[in-house]
Formats: structure tokens, sequence, C-alpha cells
């Protein structure tokens, strides 16, 4: 009889796990844009605006030499609203200086076409981050993993810092529709906009979340959650799939 039962239980079990992950992977945004015309904007450029790989990289992944952060796999509502944003300066670009002209420079359905391409390119195992090591050796300030690893999970509660987990997800990975993937972000980027959020000159948050939590951020603890969030795996241990995997 126990063994009966036994055999019942991992049957339920095998049942319930697929379902599980493919509601994961519906509850992702993937956007309902035109994937070809987003595409050939990534890789072409539309009239005056250039091709978003001139800046972002061929696969979407940023590039810390020039500050441009990682687009390639975000979520739709988070990229559209940032295009959006800029294209009615709700957002200003001061990395590259050209974002608020880009976005202007393309159609409303451009813009979700762009968006939807973006998240498409979400990948299992992606793991092309920022070098931590060519960056120290490049002479950028690096912040120590292990300690950013305690702010996102749990805070710095002696200065009332809450966790990056308590939003941004498990390392990092998003919780749509509102919070995005910093999980595997450019270290650069990472700092650069931290630090923006401290300062104000961004403040395109939802009830300027981010803002009230990086004014409570030293440069050392924006180092540090930079430096963890950059290098984190989409993957927790013995686990072969990751939430909101279109793979899945």
């Amino acid at each position: 009889m126990r063994r009966i039962i036994i055999s019942t239980a991992a049957v339920l079990m095998m049942a319930i796990v697929p379902s599980v992950v493919m509601a994961s992977a519906a509850a992702y945004p993937k956007g309902d844009g035109d994937l070809a015309n987003g595409k050939k904007i990534f890789t072409e450029g539309k009239g005056t605006v250039p091709a978003c790989n001139s800046c972002h990289g061929p696969e979407g992944l940023g590039d810390d030499n020039m500050g441009t952060p990682r687009i390639a796999g975000q979520f739709y509502t988070f990229l559209h609203k940032q295009l959006e944003d800029f294209a009615s300066d709700k957002r200003t670009d001061t990395t590259m200086f050209i974002m608020n002209a880009n976005a202007k420079g393309l159609t409303e359905q451009d813009r979700k076409d762009v968006a939807t391409y973006l998240a498409s390119l979400r990948k299992k195992g992606d793991t092309k981050t920022s070098n931590l090591e060519e960056l120290k050796a490049a002479g950028i300030t690096v912040g120590e993993t292990h300690k950013g690893k305690s702010l996102v999970y749990w805070g710095g509660n002696d200065k009332g810092i809450p966790a990056c987990y308590s939003c941004h997800g498990f390392n990092g990975m998003g919780a749509p529709p509102i919070f995005p993937m910093i999980g595997q972000q450019r270290y650069v980027y990472l700092v650069n906009q931290l630090k923006k959020w401290r300062d104000g000159s961004r403040a395109n948050d939802p009830k300027g979340a981010m803002q009230a939590v990086a004014r409570k951020m030293s440069d050392e603890d924006i180092n540090n959650a930079a430096a963890y969030l950059t290098t984190t795996s989409f993957y927790s241990d013995g686990n072969l799939h990751t939430a909101y995997d279109p793979a899945h």
C-alpha cells in the first residue's frame, strides 16, 4: 500500500511541475509587435535613427566601455515604457545622449516592435555579462560580490535599504510587468543608474521607489550590489528551469 501511495504522489508531482513551468513562461511579457520590423530597426536602424546594435552590441547585451545596458531579453513592458519615456522626455539619456532623439525618430508602432523583438531575445543559459577582472584592470572601481549578495537578498538594515530581491526577484531576474530584469545587467550601467536615481537625474521610476532606495546607498553599497547582480545566474542549485524562460 505504501508503495502505491508513493507512486501516486510521484505521478501527481510530474503532472504539476510542467504546469508550473508553463505558467511561468506564459507570464513572460513578450509583446505583440511586429518581430520582423523590430529586428530590422535593431540591426539596420530607420531613417535618422541608428541601429540599436551599434551601441548595445550585436546581441543586445550592452557594452561596459560605452556604458550601455543589456536590453536583450528584458521584459516587453519595461522596454516599451522606457522607449515611451525617452520619446516624451520623461527620461533623459545621459549615457550616450541619443536615446531621446532615437525614440522620437520612431513611430509608436516602431517602439512596440523594437520592444517586442528585444524581449524575444531572452536565451536559456546566457552568461555574457561584465568581466569584473577586466574592469578592475582598466582602472574602474569594482565592488565586492559577497557584500553585494547580502544587499540584494537582505538589504542594509542599518541604513533602511530594502533587499533588491523583494521587488526584482531571485537573483534580479525581474518581476513583470513592473520590475525589470537587473540580474546579468552590465556593471557600469547598473552603477551609473543607481547614482542617477540617487541624485535625481533619473526620475521615471514608479512612485519614486528607486530614488528612495538609492538615496540610502553609499558609493560602496552601489558598487557591491552591481558587482553581485552582474554575475548572477538565473538558475538555482539543482533547477534546470528558470521562471519566464520562453524555451519552456
